[in-house]
């Protein structure tokens, strides 16, 4: 009987080793086989990552580079800001239709001389006019009489205020009024003109007043200045009563002399630095122009005054709320060449929103 059980326990154990001697292969075959699936793995995945390094080679000047391929894509989404609307645009003037076209929803053509209207487009509407502030700030620094030759000092203040050009007055740079006078009409320099206020006898506080003395004095009721720059849409006016102030304004030969200059260079600091007109119109032959001063700030849209001559007439011409860079000067090309092809003695219906203006 002890013998019996020894030879089953025997058998058994030579079977249990056959079959763990069977698996071992098996076992050891697998993870070979999983070893080598892995390491195919990896040369793919180096293959591939080699791949795209090469997809990513560029030749330039005839040698290699290779740029890193990215293992990350990022999309950056930037919101496109929307244009401020002039308050022009924001009133409609813009809808007013005229026989031009004008891209100026505000626009007066008057003789000098007789006062005859040559055209009209909403010049009664009242607007801010930007930068056309500095020919009153202009007018009332010169027929106060102060000093041109009187060397004023940018100070910090003025620096603060917002550059109206690329070459801008820096804090310590030093000019005569005359030559502030000249940046603030040719150059349209803000902080010229807001050193000039600033210089006033009484300072700014008298300026401003001055200023709006000066526009009831002229007529122009429908006129407001808060500072003299025109950075402040508070400032306001219409057509008609800134073609009161074009005529006032070319009464004064430095004035006409210093707003119609083509450029200037002038000592800021250490270095000499090249200011010009920001009115193209000066430097081209086909126009005569007297007197100008151009403006721009969103609320104003693009704005321009002039005194000019043609066909042996002196023509004031006022522009406001333009839509577009340039668009002030094409709608001066345009009433510069209707009225090459018009007689100057024949005016628009009165349905067209032609009228006599008054006396200035």
């Amino acid at each position: 009987m002890v013998k019996m059980v020894r030879a089953v326990l025997k058998a058994l154990s030579a079977t249990s080793l056959v079959l763990a001697l069977a698996a071992l292969p098996v076992s050891s075959g697998f993870a070979a086989g999983a070893k080598q699936g892995s390491s195919k793995a990896s040369k793919a995945a180096k293959s591939s990552k080699s791949s795209k390094l090469k997809a990513s080679r560029q030749v330039k000047n005839g040698k290699a580079i290779v740029r890193k391929a990215k293992h990350r894509s990022r999309t950056v989404v930037v919101k496109a800001t929307p244009p401020v609307p002039s308050i022009g645009q924001i009133t409609g003037l813009h809808a007013t239709q005229d026989p031009l076209d004008l891209k100026s929803s505000v626009a007066l053509v008057i003789d000098q001389e007789t006062d005859e209207i040559l055209f009209s487009k909403n010049s009664s509407a009242v607007l801010p006019i930007a930068s056309i502030t500095k020919l009153m700030t202009a007018l009332v620094v010169t027929e106060a009489g102060l000093p041109l030759d009187e060397v004023l000092t940018v100070t910090p203040e003025d620096a603060a205020v917002r550059a109206g050009s690329a070459r801008q007055l820096r804090a310590g740079a030093q000019l005569t009024r005359g030559e502030m006078l000249h940046l603030a009409l040719m150059a349209s320099e803000n902080r010229a003109a807001y050193l000039l206020g600033r210089t006033y006898p009484g300072g700014m506080p008298a300026f401003v007043g001055a200023m709006n003395a000066k526009a009831q004095l002229l007529g122009m009721h429908d006129t407001r200045y808060v500072e003299p720059t025109g950075l402040d849409s508070d400032n306001r006016s219409s057509a008609d009563d800134l073609a009161r102030l074009v005529r006032a304004a070319s009464k004064h030969a430095l004035l006409r002399e210093l707003s119609t200059s083509p450029e200037t260079v002038l000592p800021v600091g250490r270095q000499q630095v090249q200011f010009r007109n920001t009115n193209g119109l000066v430097r081209n032959p086909e126009w005569d122009i007297g007197l100008q001063k151009t403006g721009y700030i969103a609320a104003a849209g693009r704005c321009l005054v002039m005194q000019t001559q043609m066909a042996g007439r002196q023509l004031i011409m006022v522009l406001l709320d333009s839509a577009g860079r340039y668009s002030r000067i094409g709608d001066a090309e345009r009433i510069r060449q209707w009225l090459a092809t018009q007689s100057l003695q024949t005016v628009l219906p009165v349905s067209q929103a032609t009228r006599v203006l008054q006396p200035l």
